[in-house]
């Protein structure tokens, strides 16, 4: 961790892909500095010192949503829903009954959420990625959860899907919103005009899911 000539408090991560210097700033992790591999370390801080209206307006907002994580208190987010959590000494494993989730109690609850989150989002996701498939008139090859970053879906040329398990975590129009973006993907790879139309097409107003999800998707985390 470094503190710039502005006492913003950075990290420095060395790419050999970098082509240039980078800046992001992430609500959980904070600013990070992407260098490429030859650059000299002097270039963080210049970058930083650059960027400092954009990096303290970031993170105002990353202040922002922790603030929306904290005001969940004992509650998940779950399609749009609040689930209260109800830890139990000896659990191992997540379980859902009614609005309450009985979960394990200290440190074990949190990977055992993940865990239930993870096969929720594959009965969750199935069901719509066949309707999806099917009144698109396409197949497709494979399905698979994930735990990316940064990206909600994708799909390879070879009609292999792939979602965000955190996508549960976000209203039910928005999981839709995904599920046909990426199936839309099935019979038009690019995100050309025609692409768009077939997605409105589908899922007409998706415009406002896929609004949300730009504001609101750095909150969905458990």
């Amino acid at each position: 961790m470094s503190a710039g000539p502005l006492d913003i408090d950075y990290t420095i991560r060395r790419s050999a892909r970098a082509r240039r210097v980078r800046v992001t700033v992430d609500p959980h992790t904070g600013v990070e500095v992407v260098l490429p591999a030859r650059a000299a370390e002097g270039e963080a801080a210049r970058a930083v010192a650059q960027l400092r209206g954009w990096i303290e307006a970031r993170m105002l907002e990353a202040a922002a949503v922790r603030e929306r994580i904290a005001a969940r208190g004992a509650t998940v987010p779950y399609l749009g829903t609040d689930l209260r959590l109800v830890p139990e000494p000896g659990r191992t494993r997540v379980h859902r009954r009614g609005d309450a989730l009985l979960v394990p109690a200290g440190d074990a609850a949190q990977p055992a959420l993940e865990r239930w989150y993870r096969r929720q989002a594959r009965d969750e996701i199935a069901p719509r990625l066949d309707d999806a498939a099917a009144a698109l008139g396409r197949r497709y090859a494979s399905l698979s959860i994930r735990a990316q970053r940064t990206r909600w879906g994708s799909c390879s040329s070879t009609g292999a899907m792939s979602f965000n398990w955190r996508l549960l975590l976000a209203p039910a129009e928005v999981l839709d919103y995904v599920v046909w973006h990426e199936a839309c993907h099935l019979a038009v790879m690019d995100h050309s005009p025609r692409f768009w139309a077939l997605v409105a097409r589908h899922c007409p107003g998706y415009r406002e899911p896929r609004r949300w999800l730009r504001r609101h998707g750095a909150t969905l985390v458990l």
